[in-house]
């Protein structure tokens, strides 16, 4: 530490650390926190030596297993940044900025500073200052309205930034903003600068794939991104405050989130959850989420937690309204919701609860009893109702929470936020709104294949506001809820079950086919896009209610000539046509945007065509079979990378042309030259070993490496597998 810190203040902010993290400055205890996901601040002052060198000891504590339902990772996962500031400073999050109107363009600023004095404020577009203002701060808040002319606003499609600069003293301090007015009433239900805007919601967790629970600025921008490609609009952080990366990426790229708190309040989920501590720090991590989240345009609810069937309960109901009103004191601008299981918390009045304390005893002896005795534990609590759900589909959830207890269960609760989240309740979004009129509607947690129903009634309901899918983007960990996989790709023992193998998008990023049917169901395309069960493949599979199809976006099944190919159209139309090698194979009707055929496989080309009721052609699609020449095909995302950034890199056999084969096998040996490997899998949920290794079986042909670029010139990467070596380099260009 230099000697011109002495005097200054000098704060070290975690954005996360797992879990119940001590840190230690020269052997002085300076902060606890025991909340894993959320950022938290340690005051250096008259713990650190000058000229001299300083010890931070950060210990998270970790061995009390099991404390989470999914892969929550350990230690020190998100940044760590130190702030600094002389005697004036403008404090951290000292500055809040929130619109007030958009027509004209005014925003409201708040700014706190250590002492009194002048501070001047710029605001900035991507090219010039666009607006100058110096205030007069007494050392209390200083609270003013500013107009931007011509400004230029943000929404999902415009995601408009702006930056306010302020200088106080030698202290500069920019906070990026967006211009934009959120409202949400029930006579326009939510809008964005006086537009309706229906949440396309993706549920997703903050694990990175392959590469583990880390944060990374390029990952999650690339999350943003393929999720956007998809026809998301909305991302639900399940089930806790996201990372600021993620954040930032939904700014400039117009990705709406929901940030939510928790998992649990107080009945536990696993034996040694965040249940302990919650009543003393419920508070102190809202405020941490908020002065996290308020400048953000991307941000527009909170969420208090997670199917918490708590709110069956009137200790429950309270905490709901207690943290309603500690959100609203905190930031007044945006709404909150809570999203509740409602079939659950019926259950759970009845005694016959999916969580208890009691059940997360017996899952955590059972889950020891497994390991020591390599015997097959009974399903309990989550685990028990993910396994139902597998043998009896997403109707039983569904249908249950239509039964009149389930109302009685969850009204009081509803009453305490401002927006209802309903997790799997599509079949009482009619009857609600009828006997409900001041409820607004939000589908928290939802299946995939609802994405039609539930956007057909969101158009002409203004009060359902939207639809979060479990879930948008594949995650590691919670494999309990029955990962439906044939037994050529469960792998040799010993494995692993990583995966719960139920993401629209898979683990490395790539679209599942129930991605296209997604993006037909919300229009944001027509189709039609073809999908086919992998013909070789004779298992019947029990599927998930959380998932569509196994089905791939292939034709390449050599071998298979003459055997039953069952083919799935996914398209807004009144009839599609199937034709095989350019002949009628099948027609038939389209039911809520997905037909289902069963036609004798052929090489050569498959074509599916959509028609209208009047049976006027729509669009078409063509797949086509690979050739007999196969190569493994790199194929980078980017053409050049950044010094030091992470590059995104599939694999995929095909034929020359690029025609993908996914029936081939292989096992893969990854190296790079001038950078690293940084992760290395496929989108299989049964792996042998983990994703820190070198070598990845293909999972339909495909696998995935990230890869970090060194400094200057090229990375190379070589990839090996049973007979031949295949490399693929990839300039390093530093940005002017």
């Amino acid at each position: 530490v230099p000697s011109e810190y002495s005097g200054k203040k000098v704060l070290i902010e975690f954005e996360s650390v797992y879990h119940n993290a001590e840190v230690y400055i020269n052997g002085k205890k300076a902060a606890y926190r025991p909340y894993g996901y959320t950022n938290f601040y340690v005051d250096t002052e008259g713990l650190l030596k000058y000229e001299a060198q300083n010890e931070i000891c950060v210990i998270a504590r970790n061995s009390d297993q099991p404390n989470s339902r999914w892969y929550s990772g350990t230690g020190i996962y998100r940044p760590v940044y130190l702030w600094t500031g002389d005697k004036k400073y403008i404090p951290v999050n000292g500055i809040k900025i929130h619109t007030v109107s958009y027509m004209p363009a005014v925003i409201e600023v708040e700014i706190k500073t250590s002492c009194p004095g002048m501070v001047n404020v710029e605001i900035l577009d991507k090219e010039h200052t666009v607006l100058t203002k110096k205030i007069e701060n007494t050392g209390n808040p200083s609270v003013f309205r500013m107009e931007i002319p011509d400004a230029k606003l943000w929404d999902c499609d415009h995601p408009n930034l702006y930056t306010l600069r302020a200088t106080f003293g030698e202290d500069v301090v920019e906070e990026t903003f967006g211009i934009r007015l959120l409202e949400w009433r029930l006579e326009n239900g939510l809008t964005i600068n006086g537009k309706r805007e229906i949440l396309r919601g993706a549920c997703v967790h903050h694990d990175n794939g392959v590469l583990g629970a880390c944060t990374y600025p390029e990952a999650e921008a690339r999350r943003v991104r393929i999720l956007k490609e998809n026809g998301y609009n909305a991302i639900r952080s399940s089930h806790y405050p996201c990372s600021k990366d993620l954040l930032d990426a939904c700014d400039r790229q117009g990705m709406l989130v929901m940030d939510e708190y928790v998992d649990v309040w107080y009945i536990h989920k696993t034996k040694y959850d965040y249940v302990d501590y919650l009543q003393e720090w419920w508070q102190q991590d809202l405020k941490d989420m908020v002065e996290k989240d308020y400048n953000h345009p991307s941000v527009i609810m909170y969420s208090t937690g997670n199917e918490v069937a708590e709110t069956a309960q009137k200790k429950g109901i309270e905490l709901t309204g207690k943290m309603t009103d500690h959100l609203h004191k905190l930031d007044p601008y945006r709404p909150v919701t809570c999203g509740i299981n409602i079939f659950f918390n019926f259950l759970s009045s009845m005694g016959m609860g999916v969580y208890s304390d009691d059940k997360a005893e017996k899952s955590a002896q059972s889950a020891k009893q497994e390991a020591e005795k390599k015997e097959k534990k009974k399903p309990v609590g989550s685990e028990f109702y993910n396994t139902l759900a597998c043998l009896v589909g997403d109707y039983f959830m569904k249908i249950g929470a239509t039964l009149p207890p389930c109302d009685w269960k969850t009204k009081d609760a509803f009453v305490n936020m401002d927006i209802a989240g309903y997790n799997y309740g599509l079949f009482r979004y009619r009857h609600d709104l009828k006997k409900y009129p001041q409820r607004l509607i939000l589908g928290t947690e939802t299946f995939c294949k609802d994405a039609y129903s539930f956007w057909e009634i969101a158009k002409k309901n203004k009060r359902i506001l939207g639809d979060f899918v479990w879930s948008g983007w594949e995650y590691i960990g919670e494999t309990g809820d029955g990962a439906a996989e044939y037994e050529d790709y469960k792998g040799k023992m010993p494995h692993t079950r990583m995966t719960g193998n139920n993401g629209r998008i898979d683990l490395l990023g790539k679209p599942r086919a129930e991605a296209a049917y997604t993006r037909v169901a919300f229009e944001r395309e027509t189709g039609p896009f073809i999908a086919v069960k992998p013909v070789y493949q004779k298992e019947k599979l029990n599927l998930t209610g959380w998932a569509l199809t196994k089905a791939l976006e292939s034709w390449s099944w050599r071998g298979c000539a003459g055997e039953k190919a069952e083919v799935e159209v996914f398209a807004r139309a009144a009839e599609v046509e199937l034709l095989v090698n350019g002949k009628k194979a099948a027609r038939g009707k389209v039911k809520k945007c997905r037909s289902k055929f069963h036609i004798p496989y052929e090489d050569g080309e498959i074509t599916a065509i959509s028609y209208d009721k009047n049976g006027h052609e729509i669009n078409r699609q063509t797949l086509v079979t690979a050739n007999e020449q196969t190569i493994l095909h790199i194929k980078p995302e980017q053409e050049t990378v950044q010094p030091g950034k992470l590059l995104f890199v599939p694999m995929q056999y095909g034929d020359f042309i690029g025609n993908w084969k996914p029936m081939e096998k292989h096992h893969l040996k990854v190296s790079v030259e001038n950078g690293t490997l940084e992760g290395l899998g496929s989108a299989c949920s049964y792996v042998e070993g983990n994703y820190a290794q070198d070598t990845v079986d293909t999972y339909y042909g495909e696998a995935m490496a990230v890869v970090r670029a060194g400094e200057t010139d090229l990375v190379k990467i070589t990839v090996c597998d049973e007979e031949k070596t295949y490399t693929r380099e990839i300039p390093i260009v530093a940005l002017k």
